[in-house]
């Protein structure tokens, strides 16, 4: 019976173990290492949404011919996904330079621009009180813009 107690609780230590590893857990105690799993779980989960959020987006820009414009409040700024089924030459420029005008410093962004244009961007918020919805209108407009100009050429 004492090797079967042994047995379960080297098994249970193995499992704390190997989840421990999974998670890039650096606890020590059992408690500390099922929070950190949790927390791990709860990223993923997060990430998930998102991921989830971004293909509704892509889904909707195959549907419709319009650019769409996503705009995430975060902590000190936003996260902006724009998609728009047709690239036109200086759109990129012309979000970018939009960014620039609303006080908006971009610190990481991933752009696509081959026959479509998907551009996913954090821009930090250099003044206070700029509300999602003006980033969203003024991209918006910018690549309204851009389209009128290119198609002048």
């Amino acid at each position: 019976m004492m090797s079967s107690r042994g047995h379960k609780k080297t098994k249970l230590h193995e499992k704390l173990q190997l989840l421990r590893s999974v998670t890039n857990s650096h606890a020590l105690s059992s408690s500390s290492i099922i929070v950190d799993a949790s927390k791990y779980i709860k990223d993923l989960k997060q990430k998930v949404k998102i991921l989830n959020q971004e293909i509704a987006c892509i889904r909707m820009v195959e549907e419709s011919s319009l650019p769409v414009v996503n705009v995430k409040t975060l902590e000190k700024g936003f996260l902006i996904n724009v998609y728009s089924e047709k690239s036109s030459q200086g759109l990129l420029v012309s979000v970018l330079e939009t960014f620039e005008e609303l006080g908006l410093n971009a610190i990481e962004a991933r752009v696509s621009c081959t026959d479509t244009f998907h551009l996913e961007a954090v821009g930090e918020n250099l003044v206070e009180n700029l509300d999602a919805q003006v980033v969203k209108q003024a991209v918006l407009q910018a690549i309204k813009d851009c389209s009128e100009s290119s198609g002048q050429d």
